[in-house]
C-alpha cells in the first residue's frame, strides 16, 4: 500500500544555475521523515531530453544537470532523447559526451524519438554499447539493491503480441522482487498540451497486473509527479502505479501545462534531475534543480 507525501523544500547543494533557471523554486512544508533512513538503499538518478547541438544555451543547460550527477553516487538513468536534434554519432560525440558522457560508465539509458531520427537509433546503440540492451531492441532489466528495474523502448512495437511486450510479461512473471520500477520515453499521463500517448497502455497494463510501483518517463519537457493510478487513469492509492515525468535534462522547457487528472506536482521553472532512494520496501524521491534546490520530495511504499 502506498503512503503518500506531498513535498517541497529548499535545501541547497551549491550548484550553479543553468540558462533560464529559477534558482529559488517554490517553498512549502517539509515532507514526513523517511521511516528508516539508516536502512541500506540503492540510488537511481537522472532525467531525459538532455543535450542539444543547436541550442544557444547548451554550454549551461546539460552541463548544469550533469554537474548535479557529479555530487551523487548511484545508477544514472535516462528517459530518452539523449541528444538533439537527430541522435547522430557526431551529436553524441560533440554534445552529449562532454557533459553527461562523463557518467557513461554508470548510465542505463533508454532511447527517445529524437534518438530515432537517425535510422534505427544506430548511433545511440553504438555509443552506449551493451548498457543500451540488444541493438534494435533496447529493452533490458537489472537489479538495484532489492529492486527490479526494467528499461523499455517506446519507439518500437510494444502492442499486443509484440516481442517487447511478451518479453516484459515473462520478465515480470519470472521475478519475485517486492518492488519494481520501469522507465521509457513516452508518458501515458501528462499535463502537457501534447496529451496522452496511448500506445504505451499495453506496457502499463502488464506492469499494473504484476504489481509494479514506479514508472519514469521523459518526452515532455517538464517535471511532474502523479498520484498512484491505474492504466485507465483511476486513482488507486493501494494498487496504482506512481508515474514521474522527468524531461528536464537541458534541451528546453515547455511552460504551458493543463493540469491532468491525478497530477500532484508540476514544475517548469528550471532544469533538474530526479533522485530516487530505493529501500527494500519503500522509496524516497527528490527533484533537484540546477539552481541547487530540492523543490519536490516525499516517500512511498511498495505494493
Amino acid at each position: 500500500a502506498w503512503i503518500g507525501a506531498l513535498a517541497v523544500a529548499a535545501r541547497s547543494f551549491g550548484l550553479a544555475a543553468a540558462c533560464g533557471d529559477d534558482p529559488a523554486g517554490p517553498s512549502g512544508p517539509h515532507p514526513p521523515d523517511d521511516p528508516s533512513p539508516s536502512d541500506p538503499y540503492a540510488v537511481l538518478i537522472g532525467t531525459g531530453d538532455i543535450s542539444d547541438c543547436i541550442s544557444d544555451c547548451i554550454s549551461d543547460d546539460d552541463e548544469a544537470t550533469a554537474s548535479i550527477l557529479d555530487y551523487f553516487e548511484g545508477i544514472v538513468f535516462t528517459t530518452g532523447d539523449n541528444v538533439y536534434p537527430n541522435g547522430t554519432a557526431k551529436e553524441f560525440a560533440e554534445c552529449y559526451d562532454p557533459t553527461w558522457g562523463r557518467h557513461k560508465d554508470r548510465t542505463r539509458p533508454t532511447p527517445g524519438n529524437h534518438d530515432y531520427n537517425t535510422k534505427g537509433a544506430v548511433p545511440y546503440f553504438e555509443y552506449f554499447g551493451e548498457a543500451a540492451g540488444e541493438p534494435g531492441k533496447g529493452w533490458y532489466s537489472y537489479t538495484a539493491g532489492e529492486w527490479h528495474i526494467i528499461a523499455l523502448n517506446s519507439n518500437i512495437d510494444m502492442g499486443e503480441g509484440s516481442e517487447q511486450l511478451e518479453w516484459l510479461k515473462k520478465e515480470l512473471k519470472a521475478n519475485d522482487a517486492k518492488c519494481t520500477l520501469a522507465y521509457w520515453h513516452h508518458p501515458l499521463f501528462t499535463s502537457s498540451v501534447r496529451g496522452r500517448i496511448t500506445e504505451v497502455v499495453p506496457l502499463w497494463e502488464a506492469l499494473e497486473e504484476a504489481g509494479a510501483d514506479l514508472i519514469l518517463n521523459g518526452h515532455d519537457h517538464h517535471y511532474e509527479r502523479f498520484a498512484p493510478q491505474t492504466s485507465a487513469g483511476k486513482r488507486d492509492n493501494a494498487n496504482g502505479i506512481r508515474q514521474f515525468i522527468v524531461g528536464t535534462g537541458g534541451r528546453s522547457l515547455r511552460k504551458q501545462l493543463v493540469g491532468a487528472a491525478n497530477s500532484e506536482f508540476r514544475y517548469t521553472g528550471s532544469y533538474g534531475v530526479l533522485r530516487l532512494k530505493l529501500y527494500a520496501e519503500h522509496y524516497a524521491w527528490e527533484f533537484i534543480t540546477t539552481g541547487g534546490k530540492v523543490i519536490d520530495e516525499g516517500i512511498g511504499f511498495c505494493r
